[in-house]
Parts: C-alpha cells; structure tokens; sequence
C-alpha cells in the first residue's frame, strides 16, 4: 500500500471513530430514516457538511478556531439553545403518542424545514468543529503534501456512515410499529440534546 492510500485509510479510520458515536446529527438522521422522510436530502446534508468542515480545516481553520476562541463561545451558546429547543420537542413528542406516527403516509415535516434542522443541528453544534475543522484539521497537517488523501479518507468514513445510518434505519421499522418504540427513541433523543446543550452550555460559561 502505497503511502497516499495509508494516508487515506488513517483518515477513514479517524473519521468513522469520531462519527460513529451518540449525537444530535446522528439522533436526527436515525429517526428520519426510520420516518422514510426526506433520508436522502438528509443525509446529503450532513455528508456534504462534513466535508466541507473536514476540507476547511485540512486547508488551516483549525489553527484559526484556536486562536479565536470566542468564536466558539458564541456557537457553543447558539448551539446549546438550539439542541434544548429540539431537545424538550423530542420530548412532548414521547409524552403524546397522537405525536408518534410511524406510517409514511402520516403527517411528515416539510422538506424545507428538515433540511434546515438537519443543518442546524451540524453548523450549530461545537463538537462538530473540534472534530472535523480542529482534530481531523491538526491531524491532517501532520500528512504533509498526503493531507489531501487523509482529508478524503475522512470524509469518505462520514458519507459511508451517513449512508448507512440513514438508508439502513428502515431496517429497524418491525420493531418501531409499536407506539412504545417510538416513545424510548424520543426519550433518548431528548436525553442525549438536553445533556449536549447543558455541556455546550457549560463549555460556554466556562471557555472551554
């Protein structure tokens, strides 16, 4: 294997590390996918959105992020109250179950308003940043003129798992018939924004 594809395949692994984990982006995808509602434009969101960050710090914004932290101060504040708003929908929705519909043919969410969810919930989320533009930024300037290849390997890992996640949650739909799988996702969900909004609240006030 040739030093570029070793490149590569780090930056996949580091990648697929940093994404496969329990988050708003993650949360949000898994339940549109199990919705069949807007999963492609979804997906294409946050594949896209990935890319871009993972792009921009390989080019050198990370180094710029650290030297301008209030920058995150003011995200980290944004982002906070952004995941508290869907966090406490999240959960009205797992307390009324008139809200939980499983059927496509149910009430679905505009496109317009999917897809700028899916956004916030991406551009207004701080751990994003540290991951793609400083983390997987930093790491790939240490790859010298291969950082390209690590780059392209990262954002490989977020579109294979964005896919994944989102095309293959409809796999899950037998066991999310039922009114009460509907009711624990939604309180998971609620649980996991509320706690990342308090953290982001945390590392606001704090500065880090």
């Amino acid at each position: 294997m040739t030093a570029a594809l070793l490149a590569a395949a780090a930056g996949l692994g580091l990648g697929l590390s940093l994404i496969v984990a329990i988050g708003a982006q993650n949360a949000f995808v898994l339940r549109q996918g199990l919705r069949l509602e807007h999963v492609a434009g979804v997906v294409v969101v946050c594949l896209l959105s990935d890319a871009v960050l993972i792009v921009a710090g390989t080019a050198g914004a990370g180094a710029l992020v650290t030297r301008a932290p209030d920058v995150l101060t003011v995200v980290c504040f944004a982002g906070a109250a952004f995941l508290l708003v869907y966090g406490v929908l999240a959960a009205r929705r797992a307390l009324r179950p008139a809200a939980l519909v499983t059927e496509a043919a149910g009430r679905r969410a505009g496109l317009v308003a999917t897809l700028t969810t899916a956004l916030a919930l991406t551009w207004l989320n701080p751990h994003v940043y540290l991951d793609t533009v400083v983390l997987l930024g930093s790491l790939a300037g240490t790859y010298g003129e291969r950082r390209w290849w690590f780059a392209g390997g990262a954002a490989l890992g977020s579109a294979l798992w964005f896919t994944g996640l989102g095309f293959g949650a409809r796999l899950l739909r037998p066991v999310f018939a039922r009114p009460t799988a509907w009711r624990v996702l939604d309180a998971v969900i609620a649980a996991v924004m509320v706690s990342l909004a308090v953290s982001l609240a945390v590392r606001g006030v704090t500065g880090g």
